[in-house]
């Protein structure tokens, strides 16, 4: 049987979720411009911030709209009005 889950346990799951998907987005990013730093860029720095900064603004996009879908309870899918 699964445990049941409290609202005021929803936030901090949000959180760890958000954490989590930095950690990895970052380390994938970094992983990607050490990558094209030794293929292409003859072992320059810039690279890995590059591919750091997209995972991070990856994650804070992603954190963002989880964050806020809870706070407001909207929907991230929109209908179309059809007139």
């Amino acid at each position: 049987m699964s445990r049941p889950i409290f609202s005021e346990d929803e936030p901090g799951r949000k959180w760890d979720k958000c954490v989590t998907d930095a950690v990895l987005k970052t380390g994938g990013g970094v992983a990607i411009g050490a990558v094209c730093s030794v293929l292409f860029f003859s072992r320059k720095g810039w690279p890995l911030l590059f591919g750091g900064g997209f995972g991070v603004g990856m994650a804070y996009a992603n954190c963002e709209r989880a964050l806020n879908n809870s706070l407001y309870g909207q929907n991230l899918v929109k209908s179309a009005n059809k007139c």
